[in-house]
């Protein structure tokens, strides 16, 4: 059993207007060396009776098909 771990995150050519609000806030807090804020998704997703580079495959496609969009999002997976 394998288990993986899927970042989400907006590409850095889309505009993030919730981590734009998140900087802005922590910047009225006092956090001034907060330069920017990208927000995103995280999935941990368990996969029984896959490991190594199957389980590997099994989580992109999920990641990619899936979990993502591939028109305004990148994804990492990392893998237990």
């Amino acid at each position: 059993m394998a288990t993986a771990r899927v970042y989400v995150t907006l590409k850095k050519s889309v505009f993030d207007p919730q981590g734009k609000t998140i900087h802005d806030a922590l910047r009225s807090l006092g956090y001034a060396s907060v330069a920017d804020v990208r927000q995103g998704k995280f999935f941990e997703v368990v996969l029984e009776g896959l490991e190594g580079e199957d389980a590997r495959k099994a989580a992109d496609e999920i990641a990619r098909r899936v979990l993502s969009n591939p028109v305004i999002e990148s994804y990492r997976v990392e893998l237990d």
